[in-house]
Order: structure tokens, then sequence, then C-alpha cells
């Protein structure tokens, strides 16, 4: 018969301690085009998505919105995985249905970089030179890693 290993099993501590643990990054970190204007006029243009789950996927399936108009399905997933915008932590359909044009095509591109490609660089070229370098679409900054 098996055993479990516990946190405080010594052979799963040895063998952890010997591995090193390998961690994945589940939250990208993001700048907005244009911002989300709030109720009270205050903009926010910073904001964080995490990856998405199997359940972010389906549930939105369900959700009678969606069922009306199948456009629809991007608010409600997008309001399941952005975690933050500004101050603002309570992200729901209604905010994300407030954002510009611009910003929501935005985030649809970043939400399909992180979870199907796992990185939120963006190849380009210089529109003098050509020369080609990557961009990292989550407001990573020059000397940053």
């Amino acid at each position: 018969m098996r055993r479990a290993l516990s946190a405080v099993d010594p052979v799963a501590d040895a063998t952890s301690e010997a591995q090193p643990r390998e961690t994945m990054r589940t939250e990208f970190a993001f700048e907005l085009p244009r911002g989300y204007v709030d109720e009270s006029g205050t903009l926010h243009r910073s904001g964080v998505m995490r990856l998405a789950t199997a359940r972010d996927e389906l549930i939105p399936l369900r959700d009678d919105r969606v069922r009306e108009n199948a456009a629809f399905l991007t608010v409600v997933l997008l309001a399941r995985v952005i975690t933050r915008i500004g101050t603002v932590t309570d992200v729901h359909a209604g905010v994300v249905e407030d954002f510009f044009a611009a910003d929501l095509a935005f985030l649809q591109d970043f939400y399909r970089r992180i979870n199907a490609e796992g990185h939120t660089r963006v190849p380009v070229a210089c529109p003098n030179c050509e020369h080609g370098f990557d961009v990292d679409l989550g407001g990573g900054r020059l000397g940053e890693s």
C-alpha cells in the first residue's frame, strides 16, 4: 500500500530540497492604451490579468447574456480573469462593458498571448532601419527582466 507524503515527511522534504522548485507565472501586468474611466471620472490604465482556467472558459457559456449574444463571451471571460484595473478590484462584466474599443481589443490580444503563447512579448521592427526586436506588452520597462 502506498502512503501519501505529508508536508512534514522528512523524505519528501529531503527530495524537495535536492530539486529546485519550478515556479509558474500566473499573473501578468498590463497598461491599457486608452484607460478605463470609472463612475467618478478617474482614469485607470494599469491592471493585472491572471491565467485562465478551464472553468473560466466554460462558465461563461452557461451565461444567458452569452447565449443571447455570442459576442458577449469576451466581456464575461475578461471580467473573470482581470483581477485589477488601477484601484478597481471588483472587475465585473459591467466594468468591462465600459472599456473603450481599443482597450477591449488590446485585452483580447493580451489574453490570447498569455494563455496560448505563455508570454506577453511581441516582435516589432523599427520603421526607419527595419531592425527587429521584441516589445513586452505587459508593461516591462527598459532594463527590467
